[in-house]
């Protein structure tokens, strides 16, 4: 932070955060955000498919205990989809800010990264509150397996 503070007398600290950012940093997070999305894809089509299944079996056996699964899922569906979101805007965002780079509207692109970089955040942070959801529905599946094994 010294060797920064002493270049930089003369100079403004708006100019010290636009020198620090150039096309190569929101390019950065272009491969991180497509391994994230591929992932949040795979997630919600394993989740079209188990709904697929549950629905099918729901109409043959009328089942009231497959709606409190369906509705779990309902509620994963949901947070991919706005995890989807989030992640895509702050790919968009990215983008953006690499067009501001390149047309030289510095400011402007430090502060479109910085809402691009809160986006990613939130998606991730739903995906932690997903994964939570999981493995609560998880747990009870388990528990009914070791309640069923202890009547045998």
């Amino acid at each position: 932070m010294e060797n920064i503070y002493s270049e930089s007398k003369g100079r403004s600290l708006e100019y010290l955060f636009m020198e620090e950012l150039t096309l190569t940093t929101p390019a950065l997070l272009f491969s991180a955000i497509s391994l994230i999305m591929l992932a949040y894809t795979n997630r919600f089509l394993a989740y079209a498919a188990v709904i697929r299944n549950l629905h099918s079996e729901y109409l043959k056996k009328n089942d009231k205990s497959l709606i409190h699964q369906i509705k779990n899922l309902k509620l994963r569906i949901n947070l991919t989809r706005w995890m989807q979101i989030f992640g895509i805007s702050s790919l968009l965002l990215c983008v953006f800010t690499m067009f501001l780079i390149y047309i030289h509207q510095q400011m402007i692109a430090v502060w479109v990264f910085g809402i691009a970089l809160i986006l990613l955040i939130v998606s991730l942070l739903l995906l932690i509150k997903e994964i939570q959801i999981s493995a609560q529905a998880l747990n009870v599946h388990i528990s009914d397996i070791e309640s069923h094994l202890k009547k045998k």
